[in-house]
This record gives structure tokens, C-alpha cells and sequence, in this order.
């Protein structure tokens, strides 16, 4: 694959994992209210999901998935349980010192990564993408094993530098928060998020 090509589809990949979405909503929510523990998990499981739906566009299984819209619709729905069940966990979190999460409410990271796997094989925003705008990106006909390789590449890289910026930046803005009832008031407020996310993939 040429490198113009693969710059392209970095450029206008790097805008679709950006936007607003689901999937932002989770990381900064997440963050916001319960820190930065277990970040890499839940990256993980977006990063993994979105290599599955790159490798059914590559490999022309597109049409499969589409057909399989039971599989599809439980995935979703799966997806939009777990945001309600982070953003009920995070309305009931205690107002803990920031850092620090009791021991027996802390999510292993399987179950992070599980949850984010979830969320991304069923949500629509990815689905879009890889299934109709990732064609007009790249030639996927005449996609070679290398080319394949590459574009993986790209998306190993692009991903968890963009997610991981906003959990950063979400992680920086926390510590700003030295009161307790602040902490309360931001990890309700961000599991409202959590849960607004969540009814955005059920409904679509």
C-alpha cells in the first residue's frame, strides 16, 4: 500500500476514533469518575474490536456480519448494559480520596476489556465506518497481506494514542477536584453521561 494512501486512511481514521461517540463518552467518563486504573483493559477491548471490524471489511466477511444482525443486535444491547452498568456504578461510588477506589468495586481488567469489546462490536459509529467508509478510503479489492498489515498497524497506533489522550487529559482535569462533594458531583454527573451513551447505542 502506498504511503499517500496510508496516510489518508490514518488521517480520516484518526477523525472517526476522535469524534464523539460512545466510546469517548465511556473513556472520559470513566475517568473522570473512577481515574485511570484499568485504562490500558479498557483501551484493549476497543482497539480489538475495531481490528475484528477492519479484518471483516478486509476479508469481505462484511456481507456475513451484516447478515448476522441477531448476533449483532444481543452485542449491542450488551454494550449499552455495561455503560448502564458503569454509570450505576458510578452514581454510587463513594466520594473517595481521588485515586483511590475500594477494593471490592474495582473492575478486574478482563472484565474492562470485555465491557469495551462489547460495546465496540455494537456500536453503530464503528460498524459505519469500517463496514461503508473504510471502502471508499481503500481499495479493499486489491488489498494485499502487507497492506493489510499496514492498515493494522496504523490502527494498533492511531487508537490507543487517541483514546489514551483523552483519558489523559480527563485523568489531568480530576485531580483538580480536592473536595469530596466535587467528586460525588462529577462521578454522578459522569455516570448521567455514561448512562446517555449507553441509550444512544440501544437506540441505533
Amino acid at each position: 500500500m502506498s504511503l499517500y494512501g496510508l496516510s489518508v486512511f490514518a488521517l480520516v481514521y484518526m477523525l472517526a476514533v476522535a469524534s464523539p461517540g460512545p466510546g469517548v463518552a465511556a473513556i472520559v467518563a470513566r475517568v473522570l469518575g473512577r481515574g485511570t486504573r484499568g485504562t490500558h483493559a479498557f483501551i484493549a477491548g476497543f482497539l480489538v474490536g475495531d481490528l475484528i471490524w477492519f479484518t471483516f471489511a478486509a476479508t469481505g466477511l462484511a456481507m456475513l456480519a451484516q447478515a448476522a444482525y441477531t448476533v449483532f443486535v444481543v452485542v449491542k444491547f450488551a454494550g449499552a448494559a455495561y455503560l448502564l452498568y458503569l454509570a450505576y456504578r458510578l452514581w454510587t461510588a463513594p466520594a473517595a480520596p481521588l485515586g483511590v477506589a475500594p477494593v471490592e468495586r474495582r473492575e478486574r481488567p478482563l472484565q474492562l476489556f470485555m465491557g469495551s469489546l462489547a460495546l465496540t462490536l455494537g456500536n453503530p459509529k464503528t460498524m459505519v465506518f469500517f463496514l461503508a467508509v473504510l471502502p471508499t478510503v481503500v481499495e479493499l479489492k486489491h488489498l494485499t497481506i502487507g497492506g493489510f498489515f499496514e492498515i493494522a498497524l496504523v490502527i494498533c497506533l492511531v487508537l490507543p494514542l487517541v483514546l489514551g489522550s483523552y483519558a489523559f487529559f480527563a485523568g489531568r482535569a480530576r485531580k483538580h477536584l480536592s473536595r469530596p462533594e466535587s467528586v460525588r458531583w462529577v462521578q454522578r454527573g459522569t455516570g448521567v453521561v455514561m448512562a446517555g451513551a449507553a441509550v444512544a447505542v440501544a437506540t441505533r
